[in-house]
């Protein structure tokens, strides 16, 4: 069985577990939200999207 995550969910992790460990400032887990709460209202969206697929089909492939 095949288990998904939101690449969302998983880079919020991310973001959680640095600001945990403190390798990450607040300012800077703000601005990388930010960030890519902008980016996704670009069309840079669409081939992030396509990269971001193609990284994980390729990952399957492994």
């Amino acid at each position: 069985m095949a288990v998904t995550v939101s690449l969302v969910a998983l880079f919020g992790l991310v973001l959680l577990f640095l600001l945990r460990s403190k390798s990450l400032g607040y300012g800077a887990a703000f601005t990388a939200a930010g960030f890519g709460y902008f980016l996704a209202s670009t069309g840079a969206a669409g081939p992030i999207n396509q990269l971001a697929a193609a990284v994980i089909d390729a990952m399957q492939q492994l």
